[in-house]
């Protein structure tokens, strides 16, 4: 390979320049030949990499373009089954029937939020079909679930207190009970009410009014709530109390 060098140097004098630039142009011509020598040596390496980029890029894309397609599946899905599920009741819903092999299937395979939904509302059709203790093991497994949203984890206990509080171990609905009834949950009216039940049903008559008084008065709850409480404050043989909110003293 010829002198890089020695060629600029004889240009130069043959062109009648100065010391500084023949220099700079040798420098010049040194790098561009630095240059060529790299890209024959790993010119495979740049390409390689460059390649990898664009598979990379692509695989990004299309595993982005997957998840979207999954997640409007499984809506629309969702969507199907929630509307099969709320045929009306007969001897023979195969809609109903249908709604509730895939909200069960979606229980155990969907993507998180829509797993959470999918077992609430299969635990509701297991209700109405007659299968308590199926619908009390998905509300166990809200519940337990702790990527699930906490207000629908509080929900999935509530329901399975009120569906227990007749016949459940009294020490395991109270246990159920006890966040569900602290200040500033949004359930505790709910939760209260049940506690009050479950007092009556252990033969604590006095402790179910210390929670009917209260509940009655509290203008901040449900309207339902308080009528049902007042109505079994009357059966009790007590007047239901009129006027303010309750104190958000623990029940």
């Amino acid at each position: 390979m010829p002198c890089p060098f020695r060629a600029v140097m004889v240009r130069a004098i043959l062109a009648g320049r100065g010391v500084a630039d023949i220099f700079d142009e040798v420098s010049e011509d040194l790098r561009a030949e630095r240059a060529r020598q790299l890209l024959h040596r790993y010119g495979y390496l740049l390409i390689l990499a460059a390649v990898l980029v664009v598979v990379a890029v692509g695989g990004w894309k299309v595993w982005q373009s997957r998840e979207r397609g999954d997640r409007d599946a499984v809506a629309a899905a969702f969507i199907t089954a929630s509307r099969n599920a709320s045929t009306p009741l007969g001897t023979a819903s195969p809609a109903r029937a249908e709604a509730l092999d895939t909200l069960t299937r979606m229980a155990a395979n969907a993507p998180g939020g829509y797993r959470t939904l999918a077992r609430l509302r299969a635990a509701a059709l297991k209700v109405t079909a007659g299968d308590l203790p199926g619908a009390l093991a998905l509300w166990d497994q809200v519940a337990a679930d702790t990527d699930a949203d906490p207000q629908l984890r509080d929900v999935a206990n509530l329901l399975w207190v009120q569906h227990q509080i007749d016949a459940g171990d009294p020490a395991a609905v109270q246990g159920r009970l006890a966040p569900l009834i602290a200040p500033g949950n949004p359930w505790r009216p709910l939760a209260l009410e049940c506690q009050a039940w479950l007092l009556l049903r252990t033969g604590d008559t006095d402790g179910a009014r210390a929670i009917l008084r209260p509940l009655v008065a509290d203008m901040r709850a449900p309207d339902g709530v308080r009528a049902r409480a007042g109505g079994l404050l009357t059966q009790l043989g007590e007047t239901p109390p009129q006027g303010t909110p309750a104190p958000e003293a623990g029940g």
